[in-house]
């Protein structure tokens, strides 16, 4: 049983059901109502959706175990107790559990494409496996390089979501309501912008809290290159950026006065990002930082289940 619980703590089982509850959401809540209204959604869809989000689902799982992988000096320094990876499990068995996990995320994809006449989603896939890869090996000891395409990959768990219904809506020729695809393009933005800029935030405060094992084996990182006071402005540029995106999401929909999503963006997302703007200014030791991660964490999950709202009242 403790091998078994070691191998989900690799993989990162919580995150990987974010990651399938964040597709979920945006399936279910945004892209079938405004494509589809209330009218039937073909069972394809489902059926390529449920492929797509395992896909992603296991990418992930992959890129969590080679990054362990190559992390173990760092790891012994920075979360010695919360190692796997030659311990209960060997190094071995960690190149098995990617490659496989890998190698099934891809093909996945490219069955996808075979239904659909698309092969974007499958060689993106591919694509994502060697992003994941280098990044382990090279991008994450970089400066911003590894925030940035951590952040990009977390903006596509959304937008590949859109590519998927929209190629297939194409490809099935099924009617769709008037303007669908332009409106879905719009949230697909909005959240997949949302899901980058908070996750770059997340990276940059993460890598504040990991500076110690980073510095011990070479890394170039924000707060190692340019300081921790730097991280922190340039942390806190990047909240604000989020902040006034919110704000324009929250006037825009007291015009159309759905007071219950306005009330939520307020009280649910807006204010705990500004409580981290705070314990922001605020943070001098990896305790403060490492708490101002599990607030944004949280941020991240009340923005993400903002798509319940559209279901119901948009």
């Amino acid at each position: 049983m403790q091998k078994l619980a070691d191998f989900f703590k690799l993989i990162r089982w919580p995150n990987l059901v974010f990651i399938a509850l964040t597709q979920l959401l945006f399936f279910y809540c945004v892209a079938q109502p405004v494509l589809f209204g209330n009218l039937y959604m073909p069972r394809m869809y489902h059926q390529l959706f449920a492929v797509l989000s395992i896909s992603s689902v296991f990418i992930a799982a992959a890129g969590y175990v080679i990054n362990d992988y190559f992390d173990l000096n760092i790891d012994l320094v920075n979360k010695p107790t919360r190692m796997v990876v030659d311990r209960s499990i060997s190094r071995r068995w960690a190149i098995f559990f990617h490659l496989f996990f890998s190698f099934a995320g891809v093909l996945m994809g490219f069955y996808i494409g075979l239904q659909n006449g698309n092969w974007i989603i499958g060689f993106a896939n591919t694509g994502c496996v060697f992003v994941l890869w280098f990044y382990s090996t090279t991008f994450k000891k970089k400066l911003l390089t590894g925030n940035i395409l951590i952040s990009l990959l977390t903006a596509w768990v959304v937008f590949v979501v859109y590519l998927l219904t929209v190629q297939q809506s194409f490809y099935l020729m099924h009617p769709v309501q008037p303007g669908a695809h332009q409106k879905l393009l719009r949230l697909a933005i909005l959240y997949s912008s949302f899901a980058f800029v908070i996750t770059l935030i997340r990276e940059v405060v993460k890598d504040i809290e990991d500076m110690d094992g980073d510095a011990k084996y070479g890394c170039k990182t924000m707060p190692i290159v340019w300081g921790v006071s730097f991280s922190k402005v340039f942390t806190s540029i990047w909240l604000v950026i989020l902040l006034a995106l919110l704000l324009i999401v929250f006037f825009y929909v007291l015009q159309f006065k759905m007071w219950i999503a306005a009330g939520y963006n307020l009280v649910l997302i807006i204010l705990p990002a500004v409580y981290c703007l705070y314990l922001l200014f605020n943070a001098k030791q990896t305790k403060d930082f490492a708490a101002l991660s599990k607030w944004i964490k949280a941020v991240i999950f009340t923005g993400i289940v903002s798509m319940v709202l559209f279901k119901f009242f948009a």
